[in-house]
């Protein structure tokens, strides 16, 4: 296999925009049912899981990085599904980190797991870890995991993880009429325990969730409850294409962040890839289809020829569905999306 070099080279889509961010999914399985990602009546006992031999290996995962690197990434994330349930995944992450250009390794996790795994990942390299969490309350989370799962097991893997010195941010997803009351204490209980907390709006990712635009807590709903009680001032963000809008409590230094990709799109900066446990790019998290690196791969194709592949679909790359979800005809959303266990959030 030759090396390709980084040439101080960035790819810029069609809109003008970079590629910086590369969210790697390493399972399509999970040990939660979260309904607005995973529910269990879509993915139970009989659905047809990526069988082992076509999940990317660690070796080729590294192969396919290194190219994104001369493409300009500088961020990898690890995702899944659930990416705890990868066997050695400390091994992958020690596997990026020591690639040349990659300055960040990230992961996101239901933290079920992380507990017994935090300290060996730091080792490996890991700086950060987002945490899912939609709930304090034990039976709101119980409802919205399918039951897989108490929290006092994610509240552990967080202290575990802050413990091993990790960056850890706490992401929650709000339903109207489903955890929007959580938002209060999920707020004090975050406020004075340290981590950030991010509030999502509830999107419409995949075909599964059922999602309707009654149940989405706005951006504006989320802030307004907060800053009735503990007041709020918006700060700059840390990077160009942050996807949080940060806000912090008046007074302190600690802060909260809110990723409205209904409400208040981003797409305009987004410079994330995407690339899913079978080795397929994909361009946007609400993409129909995606490009496949893994065929090539494992058919002998050189880095010549798989990083053209690559640069192709980035350059051609308008992806903007955010943008355009209130103006898409009837027709439109039915398509069939990926669905967001498949490559990640």
């Amino acid at each position: 296999m030759g090396v390709v070099n980084k040439e101080n080279v960035t790819w810029s889509d069609a809109l003008g925009r970079p590629l910086r961010d590369l969210r790697i999914s390493v399972t399509d399985r999970c040990n939660f049912r979260c309904r607005y990602c995973m529910p269990a009546e879509v993915f139970g006992p009989d659905y047809p899981f990526l069988p082992r031999e076509e999940l990317l290996t660690f070796e080729e995962i590294l192969r396919l990085v290194r190219l994104f690197v001369a493409g300009g990434v500088e961020k990898v994330r690890i995702t899944g599904g659930e990416p705890l349930l990868r066997r050695d995944l400390p091994r992958l992450v020690e596997m990026v980190k020591g690639v040349e250009g990659i300055r960040d390794v990230a992961l996101t996790t239901n933290a079920s797991l992380l507990a017994g795994q935090a300290r060996a990942l730091k080792e490996a390299g890991l700086d950060r870890v987002n945490i899912s969490l939609d709930a304090l309350d034990p039976q709101v989370f119980a409802r919205m995991n399918g039951h897989r799962s108490d929290v006092r097991r994610v509240l552990a893997g967080i202290e575990a993880a802050e413990a091993a010195g990790l960056q850890v941010k706490v992401n929650m997803v709000v339903q109207k009429g489903v955890n929007e009351d959580q938002i209060l204490p999920m707020a004090r209980y975050f406020r004075e325990k340290g981590p950030i907390l991010r509030f999502i709006e509830f999107m419409d990712v995949g075909n599964s969730n059922g999602w309707d635009l009654k149940q989405v807590v706005s951006k504006g709903e989320i802030l307004e409850t907060i800053h009735q009680e503990m007041p709020l001032e918006k700060i700059k963000p840390n990077y160009y294409g942050e996807v949080a809008d940060r806000y912090r409590y008046q007074g302190s230094e600690r802060e909260i962040g809110v990723i409205a990709s209904v409400t208040d799109t981003f797409c305009s900066s987004c410079t994330r890839a995407r690339l899913s446990a079978d080795g397929r790019l994909f361009t946007c998290l609400f993409a129909t289809e995606g490009t496949d690196l893994r065929g090539p791969m494992r058919g002998g194709a050189g880095d010549e020829e798989l990083l053209n592949r690559m640069k192709a679909v980035w350059s051609r790359r308008r992806d903007r569905y955010s943008d355009e979800r209130h103006t898409l005809t009837e027709d439109l959303p039915r398509k069939q999306k990926v669905e967001m266990s498949f490559i990640g959030g």
